[in-house]
């Protein structure tokens, strides 16, 4: 069966994530029935910024508004299996662990959660004090999964891009496409 996902993305620093995971879900489009895409104001600077480039409004999935409540992943109905935050700011988190749906991002995982679907929070930022670690504690015994933003080094990556594909390509496995890549052999 083909998934439906929301790719939420927020003002976090790393949006080479969302970037790659969104060039990845186009190549995987056989696999998929539809992408939906919201961003927050911070992202698309952040990510102009962190890029230099404007080109999160060139894909071609459905982007919605962040205050759009009318967008189909607002309700349970519409049947989204999985929503990946990515980056996931602490802010973000932290509205999400208290159920507070201020905007189409939060509200939308309030759904994703409530509908006992897939939530994948690609939190990005460090040191963590222990509000963020509660709030990851929250949202976890809730059932999203924390993924954090860490890079693996065991594939020898040797551009910064080949780098944060290690991650995009730890959430494609967690939203549970077939993907090719480096699968660690042991030693």
């Amino acid at each position: 069966m083909k998934k439906k996902i929301v790719v939420a993305v927020t003002g976090a620093s790393g949006s080479i994530y969302a970037k790659l995971l969104l060039d990845k879900l186009q190549q995987l489009q056989g696999q998929i029935a539809e992408v939906a895409v919201v961003m927050s104001d911070n992202a698309k600077q952040v990510w102009e910024f962190e890029l230099d480039d404007t080109t999160h409004g060139n894909y071609p999935f459905k982007t919605y508004a962040k205050n759009d409540f009318m967008a189909p992943f607002a309700s349970g109905s519409a049947r989204f299996d999985t929503m990946v935050v990515v980056p996931c700011s602490m802010g973000t988190l932290g509205r999400i662990a208290s159920g507070v749906s201020d905007d189409l991002i939060t509200r939308a995982a309030d759904v994703i959660l409530k509908e006992r679907r897939r939530l994948i929070l690609v939190a990005r930022d460090t040191p963590l004090n222990l509000i963020h670690i509660r709030n990851m504690q929250t949202v976890t015994e809730a059932g999203a999964i924390i993924c954090p933003a860490i890079p693996s080094y065991y594939s020898k990556p040797k551009t910064i891009e080949e780098l944060a594909m290690t991650v995009v390509n730890r959430i494609i496995d967690l939203i549970g496409l077939e993907n090719e890549s480096y699968r660690w052999e042991g030693i």
